[in-house]
């Protein structure tokens, strides 16, 4: 089935504008409908999410890119909207990167995020304690903007955790420096938005927005080490995109996890969607039409 999602130019239509987009982070076909059926103009496939949903794993780096481009296929071709997809470490040396790119299009993503972590990575907000060299973290931004040349068109999100990487042996200053150091050099090279990775207080976000150029990302994510702001103080501040990565994750893991309990009390859970709803969610309805069609 040829993927239906929005494609890269719809992605760079978004970020045209002069607003904050906020972008709640998708983990299959599901929850990205969800999203798109919410009004929502564009999600983002989160890596943590993925990990959890389809392997019960952590955020470490144990799924395979055929892994998640198998999830990311699936997706892309259950909504209408743009997609971004958790790119990683690009999977390896600038050649995986520039393979990694043409897949994710093929696969239908409208974007791809790629951070300069050391492979296997892990989750940002859980201890990151080393990213690549500079030399290394350019060669592999160079590689991506090379793939979109040669025709991978997806909009780079570049993405550094420096900030967290660095903090323990320099310092936190040193470190964000180090951060937005990088995150220049990815806009000089041609990265089509910007992620600061785990920042720790409102004036390094300030900080970030003052001093990289071009479109920014922000990562709200409930229990880690970065404020949780509203995205109107996110858009005054400077930001883009605002992603929610765990939030549909954990509201949904919260409600299975209700739902159990009622059902080992003898009750059936208060909080669903009707069998209606359901069947309208999955397009029982549209397929049905389809079929008495083809009867006929």
């Amino acid at each position: 089935m040829t993927p239906i999602a929005g494609t890269a130019s719809d992605l760079r239509a978004l970020l045209s504008q002069e607003s904050c987009h906020v972008m709640p982070c998708c983990f299959d076909a599901l929850s990205a409908r969800i999203v798109e059926q919410a009004g929502c103009p564009l999600t983002f496939m989160s890596g943590f999410s993925v990990a959890a949903a389809r392997a019960g794993l952590p955020d470490t780096g144990l799924l395979t890119v055929t892994e998640m481009l198998d999830q990311g296929r699936n997706l892309c071709n259950a909504v209408s909207i743009p997609v971004i997809g958790d790119g990683d470490t690009g999977h390896g040396n600038a050649a995986n990167v520039q393979r990694t790119m043409h897949q994710f299009k093929q696969a239908g993503f409208a974007g791809i995020m790629l951070e300069d972590q050391i492979s296997p990575k892990r989750c940002g907000h859980a201890g990151v304690k080393e990213v690549v060299d500079r030399d290394n973290a350019v060669e592999r931004m160079s590689a991506a903007v090379e793939a979109r040349r040669q025709g991978a068109d997806l909009v780079i999100v570049a993405r550094t955790d420096a900030r967290s990487a660095f903090a323990e042996r320099y310092g936190e200053r040193r470190a964000l420096d180090e951060a937005l150091w990088r995150l220049k050099a990815f806009a000089d090279l041609g990265a089509d938005v910007l992620f600061l990775e785990a920042p720790r207080s409102e004036q390094e976000m300030q900080r970030f927005c003052n001093e990289v150029p071009g479109k920014r990302m922000a990562n709200m994510l409930e229990g880690g080490v970065t404020p949780l702001l509203s995205p109107e103080q996110l858009g005054a501040m400077g930001f883009n995109l605002v992603a929610y990565p765990l939030t549909l994750l954990a509201s949904a893991a919260f409600a299975m996890r209700q739902a159990v309990k009622d059902l080992q009390n003898g009750k059936t859970p208060e909080t669903m969607l009707s069998f209606p709803e359901l069947k309208a969610l999955v397009n029982f309805d549209a397929y049905d039409d389809t079929v008495g069609k083809q009867a006929h």
